[in-house]
């Protein structure tokens, strides 16, 4: 009897025992799982809102490519962030787009004529200001087959010209020169913009084309560039303003003044540009 109640006892203890030893790892288990859940969930927050990123749209006539996607760069390295998205077309194509709703938090056209309706939408954020200026040179494949010396030179027979076409900028430019001048010009193409043009030259698909100074500059020696004295006449202003169709509007004004910048002005200038024109 003895024996037995003495057993007893011991198994009691010893499930005891085993009892607050698993109730003391549990709690152990619990606190760490807790610990560690806690911890994650605050760095995963705090990534996030560190990191949000932003998409600044521009809308820039085909011209400036080159130039304002190497500014992006720039732009973005001093906008934590912030990602530049551009759509590069002719300036009319652009603008109706706008027009029509397209989300773009910056417009920048070749020629005022094109920024009007924008304006007259009550789509800009601010007034158009003119950030650079372009004129027209003549562009030719390397070797220059047709032996263009002249803006005269391009009414030359059997001559295999391409010129935008009159609704884009570049195209009204052309117009003007040839009203000023008096010079009939018969082209094989009008494209709508003049990155089209440079392309078909380049691709000695034509003899010789009209395209904007800073287009052919940014070509380097896939093109011949010829000067004339009559593109004077035709000197292409290029307003840019932040338009409110986007998300992202403050930041819209935050590039174009980035663009008017001391600094993206002298770039600007060594592209081919002319100045701006602020006041």
């Amino acid at each position: 009897m003895e024996r037995s109640i003495l057993s007893k006892v011991v198994l009691g203890l010893g499930i005891t025992s085993l009892l607050l030893g698993g109730c003391a790892a549990g709690g152990d288990t619990s606190a760490e799982s807790g610990a560690a859940g806690t911890s994650t969930q605050s760095a995963t927050s705090g990534d996030t809102s560190s990191s949000e990123a932003r998409t600044l749209t521009v809308f820039a006539a085909a011209s400036m490519e080159p130039t304002f996607t190497e500014l992006a760069k720039t732009f973005e390295d001093e906008h934590e962030g912030v990602k530049v998205v551009f759509n590069f077309a002719g300036s009319q194509d652009l603008q109706e787009q706008i027009v029509e709703g397209a989300p773009a938090d910056v417009f920048a056209s070749a020629n005022e004529k094109q920024m009007a309706p924008v304006v007259e939408a009550g789509l800009n954020s601010s007034e158009p200001i003119i950030y650079a200026t372009n004129e027209l040179t003549i562009v030719t494949p390397p070797d220059n087959p047709a032996q263009i010396a002249t803006f005269q030179d391009l009414t030359k027979e059997g001559l295999l010209l391409v010129i935008c076409a009159p609704e884009v900028p570049c195209g009204a430019a052309t117009q003007k020169v040839v009203e000023a001048s008096g010079v009939t010009l018969k082209p094989v193409s009008e494209e709508q913009s003049v990155t089209d043009v440079l392309a078909k030259v380049q691709a000695g698909e034509a003899d010789a084309g009209l395209a904007y100074k800073t287009d052919a500059i940014s070509a380097g020696d896939t093109v011949e560039a010829i000067a004339f004295p009559e593109s004077a006449d035709a000197v292409n202003k290029n307003p840019i303003v932040a338009v409110t169709t986007g998300a992202e509007p403050e930041l819209g004004q935050e590039w174009v003044d980035f663009i008017l910048s001391d600094s993206v002005q002298q770039i600007l200038k060594d592209a081919g540009f002319g100045p701006a024109q602020t006041s």
